[in-house]
């Protein structure tokens, strides 16, 4: 499968660049695709919600008054959960949301969406994602004759591609990524996915 390359005047090339089938052109799994959002999504909560429980609330340590013979209800501690200033009852406490997915299972998902945007002719491949200036209205322009510039876009790129994260960070709906740390979830919760040349050989070598 081959994809035409674009330059970022928005013209295409006379270049064209081989897309692995068995990356870019697989049957797309959406529970696979499923689980892997559900797990991502999942990592990103915090979880360090927590409330005092009676061992944990300050005082209360005496019993107030003795067991028996003042006409009221026993006591042992001013602290436990049916008093004010009591610690709570079946609180929240700090956990982890992690939910564990196969390794298998992760990189089909991965294919999947990589498949989605390819076959859906949502996948667009630069010459080259360097912008000399770092600026914004330099990216803005890529995009504009690119005919994106209304778009949600996850670009991915090498890791020392400084450039595309600088001339991005202040756009509504432009998501950088760098090419070996990308998540299933930022593909699928994108409507174009831009790449360049060498992330292209990256994904093909290492998700075939």
């Amino acid at each position: 499968m081959k994809l035409d390359i674009y330059n970022k005047s928005g013209k295409k090339t006379s270049k064209k660049i081989e897309l692995h089938k068995n990356v870019f052109n697989v049957k797309p799994s959406e529970h696979s695709i499923y689980l892997a959002v559900k797990s991502e999504r999942a990592a990103r909560r915090q979880g360090n919600s927590q409330s005092k429980n009676r061992s944990e609330v300050r005082g209360g340590g005496a019993k107030p008054w003795k067991q028996k013979g003042t006409g009221r209800a026993r006591v042992g501690s001013t602290r436990n959960p049916s008093r004010v200033h009591g610690g709570a009852a079946f609180g929240p406490q700090k956990r982890t949301y992690d939910l564990k997915i196969n390794k298998k299972t992760k990189l089909l998902a991965r294919r999947s969406v990589l498949s989605i945007k390819a076959n859906s002719n949502q996948l667009l491949v630069l010459d080259d994602l360097n912008i000399k200036t770092s600026k914004t209205k330099d990216l803005l322009k890529v995009l504009s004759l690119l005919k994106l510039s209304n778009e949600k876009i996850i670009i991915l790129s090498e890791k020392d591609n400084k450039s595309i994260y600088l001339s991005s960070r202040n756009i509504k709906n432009i998501n950088t990524r760098t090419v070996d740390s990308f998540s299933t979830y930022d593909i699928a919760d994108s409507n174009y996915l831009i790449v360049d040349k060498s992330s292209v050989e990256y994904l093909n070598e290492k998700l075939s």
